[in-house]
Protein backbone atom coordinates (compact mmCIF):
# COMPACT_ATOMS: atom_id res chain seq x y z
CA UNK A 1 0.00 0.00 0.00
CA UNK A 2 1.42 3.37 -0.96
CA UNK A 3 1.38 6.44 1.26
CA UNK A 4 -1.37 7.90 -0.94
CA UNK A 5 -3.45 4.73 -0.59
CA UNK A 6 -3.04 4.82 3.17
CA UNK A 7 -4.31 8.38 3.53
CA UNK A 8 -7.06 7.84 0.96
CA UNK A 9 -8.24 4.87 3.04
CA UNK A 10 -8.18 7.02 6.18
CA UNK A 11 -10.24 9.69 4.37
CA UNK A 12 -12.73 7.04 3.24
CA UNK A 13 -13.03 5.56 6.73
CA UNK A 14 -13.54 9.02 8.21
CA UNK A 15 -16.23 9.84 5.64
CA UNK A 16 -17.98 6.53 6.27
CA UNK A 17 -17.98 7.06 10.04
CA UNK A 18 -19.25 10.62 9.65
CA UNK A 19 -22.09 9.50 7.40
CA UNK A 20 -23.25 6.62 9.61
CA UNK A 21 -23.07 8.16 13.08
CA UNK A 22 -26.14 9.50 14.84
CA UNK A 23 -26.61 13.23 14.60
CA UNK A 24 -24.67 14.78 17.49
CA UNK A 25 -23.30 18.20 18.31
CA UNK A 26 -19.86 18.50 16.66
CA UNK A 27 -17.98 18.73 19.97
CA UNK A 28 -19.64 15.56 21.26
CA UNK A 29 -18.87 13.67 18.05
CA UNK A 30 -15.25 14.80 18.25
CA UNK A 31 -14.91 13.69 21.88
CA UNK A 32 -16.43 10.30 21.13
CA UNK A 33 -14.00 9.82 18.24
CA UNK A 34 -11.09 10.56 20.60
CA UNK A 35 -12.48 8.19 23.26
CA UNK A 36 -12.45 5.39 20.69
CA UNK A 37 -8.66 5.46 21.00
CA UNK A 38 -8.87 4.48 24.67
CA UNK A 39 -11.12 1.58 23.77
CA UNK A 40 -8.65 0.34 21.17
CA UNK A 41 -5.66 0.68 23.51
CA UNK A 42 -7.61 -1.32 26.08
CA UNK A 43 -8.05 -4.06 23.49
CA UNK A 44 -4.26 -4.13 23.00
CA UNK A 45 -3.83 -4.58 26.74
CA UNK A 46 -6.43 -7.34 26.80
CA UNK A 47 -4.68 -9.13 23.93
CA UNK A 48 -1.25 -8.86 25.61
CA UNK A 49 -2.68 -10.21 28.86
CA UNK A 50 -4.34 -13.01 26.91
CA UNK A 51 -1.22 -13.82 24.87
CA UNK A 52 0.89 -14.08 28.03
CA UNK A 53 -1.72 -15.98 30.04
CA UNK A 54 -1.69 -13.41 32.85
CA UNK A 55 -5.36 -13.92 33.74
CA UNK A 56 -5.48 -17.24 35.61
CA UNK A 57 -9.21 -17.54 34.98
CA UNK A 58 -8.81 -17.27 31.18
CA UNK A 59 -5.30 -18.63 30.63
CA UNK A 60 -3.84 -18.05 27.17
CA UNK A 61 -6.80 -16.57 25.32
CA UNK A 62 -5.05 -14.54 22.59
CA UNK A 63 -2.09 -14.83 20.25
CA UNK A 64 0.65 -12.37 19.33
CA UNK A 65 -1.14 -12.10 15.97
CA UNK A 66 -4.11 -10.76 17.96
CA UNK A 67 -1.81 -8.20 19.61
CA UNK A 68 -0.46 -7.10 16.21
CA UNK A 69 -3.99 -6.77 14.89
CA UNK A 70 -5.07 -4.68 17.87
CA UNK A 71 -2.02 -2.43 17.48
CA UNK A 72 -3.01 -1.87 13.85
CA UNK A 73 -6.49 -0.93 15.04
CA UNK A 74 -4.94 1.67 17.35
CA UNK A 75 -2.93 3.16 14.49
CA UNK A 76 -5.97 3.28 12.19
CA UNK A 77 -8.18 4.75 14.91
CA UNK A 78 -5.57 7.40 15.72
CA UNK A 79 -5.24 8.32 12.05
CA UNK A 80 -9.01 8.63 11.68
CA UNK A 81 -9.15 10.73 14.86
CA UNK A 82 -6.44 13.00 13.44
CA UNK A 83 -8.41 13.21 10.17
CA UNK A 84 -11.44 14.27 12.21
CA UNK A 85 -9.41 17.22 13.50
CA UNK A 86 -7.88 18.30 10.19
CA UNK A 87 -8.26 17.62 6.48
CA UNK A 88 -4.45 18.08 6.22
CA UNK A 89 -3.87 14.78 8.01
CA UNK A 90 -0.94 13.52 5.98
CA UNK A 91 0.93 16.83 6.17
CA UNK A 92 0.33 17.22 9.91
CA UNK A 93 1.43 13.64 10.55
CA UNK A 94 4.50 13.86 8.29
CA UNK A 95 5.67 17.08 9.94
CA UNK A 96 5.16 15.66 13.43
CA UNK A 97 6.91 12.39 12.54
CA UNK A 98 9.86 14.36 11.16
CA UNK A 99 10.12 16.37 14.41
CA UNK A 100 9.90 13.27 16.58
CA UNK A 101 12.41 11.41 14.41
CA UNK A 102 14.89 14.29 14.45
CA UNK A 103 14.53 14.74 18.20
CA UNK A 104 14.73 11.03 18.95
CA UNK A 105 17.62 10.22 16.63
CA UNK A 106 19.69 13.33 17.35
CA UNK A 107 22.84 12.08 19.07
CA UNK A 108 22.87 15.22 21.24
CA UNK A 109 25.97 16.71 22.88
Amino acid sequence: MSDDDLWESIDRLNDRLASTQPDRPPQEALLLRMLKLSEEVGEVAEAVIGATGQNPRKGVSHTWDDVRSELCDVIITAAVALRTLTPDTREVFAAHLARVTDRSLDPGP
